[in-house]
């Protein structure tokens, strides 16, 4: 479970929910096959370095920074021909319209790699 404390309250969600709403809104936008998985030791570094991991599902870590914001990190799979500029745009305006809308979770920020294309 993730518990943050807003204006209105405490709110806690399941952290699989929140996997999946941030899966969906990625594979949604223009440009993306697929989300990738992430090996285990890069989890584990982006985990030390950047503080405390909640999950790693198939491309899509969650964590908290210092001020108790969510911090997103995903790991996409691109078609050929896509502008990686506008499309790692788009994908970090809808991952934080739809986390905030649908959960009322403040996303400080959305981390996009691109690991992979399709031909």
């Amino acid at each position: 479970m993730v518990g943050f404390e807003n204006h209105i309250g405490k709110i806690t969600i399941s952290e699989n929910y929140l996997t999946e709403l941030v899966k969906h809104a990625v594979t949604d936008c223009f440009g993306v096959a697929d989300v990738c998985s992430v090996s285990t030791f890069r989890s584990a570094v982006s985990a030390l370095t950047a503080g405390k991991a909640f999950r790693k599902n198939k491309g899509v870590m969650l964590r908290t920074d210092k001020e108790g914001g969510l911090v997103i990190d995903l790991h996409i799979k691109v078609t050929y021909g896509t502008n990686i500029t506008a499309a790692v745009n788009s994908i970090t305006h809808k991952v934080s319209f739809a986390v905030e809308e649908a959960a009322g979770i403040d996303v400080h920020k959305v981390n996009v790699f691109v690991d992979d294309m399709n031909a």
